[in-house]
Order: structure tokens, then C-alpha cells, then sequence
């Protein structure tokens, strides 16, 4: 399916020093805000109470909120529970005051807002847990990158899993830092969305890269950049098609799901943006930069050795 036919190969690499520098100053200020500032850690990972209560009706969510804003409790996750009238918070640590005596103040400001309300459970999440996901996530996030760049050296060359890994990265960095400049929760969901997004950025490489190959092998006469810009132009349309619908379903979580999906919504939709930018404008242009060539590809069928650039049958598909 192609609905939006470019005749022309447009000049991407021509301007790749441009972008590739503005790549570098985004990922620099993402690193330094970062190391400046730090991320707004979650219960999950700091540690905290877990409250977990009950109303005969069905819970007024933006109510329940507000009597939890009020006791200084800001971007606390506050969260439907199995049905409409259970609901679950999670309470940071606060100096000077115990688990249960955080559960007692907030059970009696909701109770003041609603006398229905019962609690259900009381749970204090050590930080120690938090620790433990803190170095879990970071293990996942590991072994994520090491499968990425075997699977890319696999299936094309070194040069091109190096240069779909810094990609990667530079995606994943860029919404940490933008997590840590505005100083939003960083919680398992966005963790999640981090690890969805690097999938999601390798996908969009992985099928330039398929296309530089087969320009590789069709166009005889193109030299390098010729190629890959041809291989990024001839994806434009499908670029756009995967991409604006991806967006829409994840806009639509982040205006309508609510705070619960907000952040969540939020890592995917800075990735989704800067994935598209990176597969292009890094992922390509370093490759570039590597120097590839015909040669790293293009291997001939029966012996093993790669094609003779001379050889007009070079490259041939039977």
C-alpha cells in the first residue's frame, strides 16, 4: 500500500551533518538534565505506602485526587482498582511520619470528603523492592540493546547495528531527559513504554536498512548516498501510514486515558516522534559515516565470498 508516491529521491544525507549535529546538542542536553536534575522516581522504586479503598458508589476519581493534592501529596499515582469503586494510591515516603500514620491522615481526609469510603488494605513497599526493580528494569533494558545489536550484526553488518544502536539510545536518553527536565513520575509503565519504543525505533531502521540493501543490488550505478536516499524516500509512505496510526492510538490514551495512562502515553509518544527522526537522520547517516558499501552486503550465493564490484552478474537474485 503506497499513498503517497515520490517520484524524486529527495536529498536526505545531503543535510545530514546539520541534523546529526542537532542530534548531538539534544542528546548532550538530555544527558545534562539528567545528571543535573535526575528523574522523579515513583513509589514503585523509592518505596512508600500502597492504600487501597472502598466507596458504595462508584468513586469520584477527580474528587479522590484533589483530597489527595490537598494533604501535599502532587502526581501521586491515584488509580480504579479491579472495579469503578475501588481505588489505589500510592504514597511516597515522608520524613517523620510512619506508614500508618500516612494511611490514618489520608483515610480520614477521605473519609471527610465521603463518609462511605473503607479501607481495604494498607501496604508498605520497602525501599528495598525499589532497588531491586530499579537494577531488574535496568537489566531488561540490557538485554534488550545486547539482543538488538546481535540480531543487527546478524542480519545485516556491524556497521549497521552500530549505528541502530546509537539510534536507539539516543531515543531512549532523549525521553529521560525529557522526563527529567519537566521532572514528571518515572514509573514501571514508563519503563515499559522506554523498552516498547526501543523495539519500536529498531523496526524503523531495520526496514531502511533493508531497503539499502536491496538498492544495493538493483541500483548499480547509485553511489552511496544515492542509495540511501533512495531507501529512505521509497519508505516515506509506509513511514507515514505505521506511524500516523500509531500516533493516533497513542494520542488517544493521552487526551482520554486519563492520569493512570498519561505518562505512559507521554514516553510513547516522544518516542514514536524522535524514533522516526532517528531511523533517518542517525541510524542512516552514521552508517554513512561508517562507510558502507556495496561490498558489506552483497555477498554472492554459493561461495561464501562477497561479489566482485566488476562483475556485471554481481548481486543478481535468481
Amino acid at each position: 500500500m503506497e499513498f503517497f508516491k515520490i517520484r524524486k529521491d529527495i536529498p536526505f544525507m545531503k543535510h545530514a551533518l546539520l541534523f546529526n549535529a542537532v542530534s548531538f546538542i539534544t542528546f548532550a542536553l538530555a544527558v545534562f538534565f539528567l545528571f543535573s536534575r535526575g528523574l522523579h522516581l515513583s513509589v514503585e522504586f523509592t518505596g512508600g505506602t500502597v492504600m487501597e479503598v472502598a466507596y458504595e458508589q462508584p468513586a469520584d476519581m477527580a474528587a479522590v485526587r484533589k483530597v489527595v493534592e490537598g494533604l501535599g501529596y502532587a502526581d501521586v499515582p491515584v488509580q480504579n482498582f479491579g472495579t469503578s469503586r475501588d481505588v489505589l494510591m500510592r504514597l511516597p515516603v515522608v520524613a517523620g511520619q510512619t506508614s500508618g500514620q500516612q494511611s490514618e491522615a489520608m483515610l480520614a481526609a477521605l473519609k471527610a470528603q465521603n463518609a462511605s469510603v473503607q479501607l481495604r488494605r494498607t501496604e508498605f513497599v520497602g525501599p528495598q523492592v525499589g532497588q531491586e526493580l530499579v537494577h531488574d528494569g535496568l537489566k531488561a533494558l540490557g538485554v534488550v540493546i545486547a539482543g538488538i545489536m546481535i540480531y543487527l550484526a546478524i542480519r545485516f553488518e556491524w556497521k549497521y547495528a552500530v549505528s541502530a544502536i546509537i539510534a536507539n539510545l539516543h531515543d531512549v536518553i532523549i525521553i529521560l531527559g525529557f522526563f527529567a527536565f519537566f521532572q514528571w513520575e518515572f514509573s514501571l509503565a514508563v519503563l515499559a513504554a522506554v523498552l516498547a519504543v526501543l523495539g519500536y525505533s529498531v523496526n524503523e531502521s531495520v526496514v531502511i536498512f533493508d531497503r539499502i540493501r536491496e538498492a544495493f543490488r538493483k541500483y548499480r550505478k547509485l553511489n552511496t548516498v544515492e542509495v540511501i536516499d533512495h531507501a529512505i524516500t521509497s519508505t516515506i509512505s509506509r513511514t507515514i501510514i505505521t506511524h500516523g496510526s500509531t500516533q493516533i492510538m497513542v494520542l488517544s490514551m493521552l487526551l482520554f486515558g486519563g492520569p493512570t495512562l498519561h505518562h505512559f502515553a507521554l514516553a510513547l509518544t516522544i518516542g514514536i516522534c524522535f524514533g522516526i527522526y532517528s531511523s533517518v537522520f542517525v541510524a542512516a547517516a552514521i552508517a554513512m559515516w561508517l562507510g558502507i558499501k556495496r561490498e558489506d552486503l552483497i555477498k554472492s550465493g554459493g561461495s561464501g565470498k562477497k561479489d566482485d564490484p566488476n562483475d556485471p552478474n554481481a548481486g543478481a537474485v535468481v
